[in-house]
């Protein structure tokens, strides 16, 4: 039996290439009728800089500082991906009845994308990837790298350029 795609997650890192994967999987949800969910991941400070941080400007001041922000920055993310796919499907209004939902989610981007699919029930994840080299992946590694090789669903990586 031929595979149904019904719930597509798409993950952005919002790059000036990112448009070329979500025609992807634009692309694929319009020939399986699918619903499309859009999501983009903040990767958390590392802890090192959080301490060089709350030592400089105060605990108690960092931590009432990172708590109203975390919430206007994923608001305006959200704002910015609704936008990007609006000006995208702008030759086909139709297509915008399939954007699910627009998640921004913070934390580690591999282990949130796949997590993210598991609460969706995603069919497929479709997300680009930069090709920034061998020695790149060597020492930071990759997102769509670490997303294929703990994925249990299929995985559509679109080279980004």
């Amino acid at each position: 039996m031929l595979p149904v795609y019904r719930t597509i997650l798409y993950a952005t890192d919002l790059s000036a290439n990112a448009a070329h994967a979500f025609r992807h999987a634009m692309a694929l949800a319009r020939s399986f009728d699918a619903r499309l969910c859009l999501l983009h991941v903040l990767p958390e400070v590392e802890p090192a800089v959080l301490n060089y941080v709350a030592t400089v400007m105060g605990e108690e001041r960092l931590a009432d500082m990172e708590l109203g922000h975390k919430a206007e920055v994923r608001e305006e993310i959200a704002r910015r991906i609704e936008a990007f796919a609006h000006e995208e499907l702008a030759d086909h209004p139709e297509d915008r009845a399939r954007l699910a939902e627009i998640r921004v989610r913070h934390g580690n981007p591999a282990a949130r994308i796949l997590g993210e699919a598991d609460d969706l029930g995603a069919d497929l994840i479709v997300l680009g990837s930069h090709g920034k080299g061998r020695l790149h992946y060597t020492f930071l590694g990759s997102v769509a790298e670490k997303v294929l090789h703990r994925a249990k669903r299929p995985v559509l990586v679109v080279p980004l350029g």
